[in-house]
């Protein structure tokens, strides 16, 4: 069985490490620093393009302290303020006499955040929402449907988040 497993690893090793690339250990430990000097982790800064580390090294146009909301079992129903479906992590309400509807958002704190399925959050957020305890200073991240959907953000819940204004929206958010 041993040699059976030794000759699938010998033939399987050559073509998984032909098909990656080599990164210069010089470009890594530059990456690392960069990473570091910015407040994100290397695997996550290393992922950026160039217009989310853009928008990563602007200072903030706004500080905004977070709260959640979601749908379902006490949470919000229906559509938001623009009369379209909430869209599950990229869907904020905020007061419009500090964040104006239909703002294209970058929120630092959330890029790299693991979410439900598995994916990655790139950052990019949509003003979209407006709420009766949404005043001032405040940003509601909806999470999706149910109490569990709040958990990937909740660690920033009540944190003062860096907002950087990523441009305007037609229509609906994109999902």
């Amino acid at each position: 069985m041993f040699k059976t497993l030794a000759l699938v690893l010998a033939l399987v090793t050559p073509a998984v490490a032909s098909s990656i690339d080599p990164v210069p250990y010089e470009a890594l430990v530059s990456a690392e620093v960069e990473a570091a000097e910015h407040g994100f982790a290397p695997d996550v800064w290393l992922s950026l393009n160039e217009d989310q580390k853009a928008l990563a090294l602007r200072p903030a146009d706004w500080m905004l302290s977070a709260r959640m909301y979601h749908a379902g079992g006490g949470g919000a129903t229906g559509n938001d303020s623009l009369g379209c479906r909430p869209i599950a992590m990229r869907t904020v309400a905020t007061d419009p006499r500090v964040v104006p509807r239909r703002t294209r958002l970058f929120i630092k704190e959330t890029v790299g955040l693991r979410l439900a399925d598995g994916t990655i959050h790139d950052g990019y957020w949509y003003a979209s929402d407006t709420g009766g305890a949404i005043k001032g200073n405040k940003i509601d991240l909806y999470t999706g449907h149910g109490r569990g959907s709040m958990a990937p953000v909740m660690p920033l819940n009540m944190r003062s988040l860096t907002v950087v204004r990523a441009g305007t929206f037609d229509g609906c958010p994109p999902a």
